[in-house]
């Protein structure tokens, strides 16, 4: 079988995504559909596809000219250990709209072995960086 990726927004099976981020995800659990949506609607996104069935997903926020930040990145459980997540990598970074970024940043904490793999790194300054951050924004509303 052969995996595709494409960052064509049609294709994305949203239903499952919002799925897999609200019932299986670490990081988003509880997210509503309608917040899974908008995220995605503004967000360079990218499927991985076997035999026309999303298996995949990354999502990237970016002004596409100086930063961006990757998340939402996984692959269903049940097609892990397939270099999945690296073929969703190597689109992310030859997509041409973030060539030439001055700063690309994510989070992870399961993953990070992966993400070295194509040279992100700890921050350099981490004293320097900052944030608002509410865990469970999502089952409070």
């Amino acid at each position: 079988m052969t995996i595709t990726i494409s960052d064509d927004h049609s294709l994305l099976d949203v239903p499952l995504i919002h799925r897999f981020l609200a019932g299986e995800s670490t990081w988003a659990q509880g997210i509503p559909f309608a917040v899974v949506e908008k995220a995605i609607r503004h967000s360079l996104c990218f499927g991985a596809y076997e035999d026309g069935t999303q298996v995949g997903f990354a999502r990237v926020v970016t002004d596409r000219a100086t930063y961006a930040y990757l998340c939402d990145v996984f692959t269903l459980s049940s097609h892990r250990g397939r270099g999945i997540s690296r073929l969703l990598m190597d689109a992310v970074l030859a997509h041409p709209d973030i060539q030439g970024l001055r700063r690309f940043n994510l989070i992870t904490s399961t993953a990070a072995g992966l993400y070295e793999k194509f040279g992100w790194t700890p921050l350099s300054k981490p004293q320097t960086h900052m944030e608002r951050h509410f865990p469970d924004i999502y089952r409070g509303r």
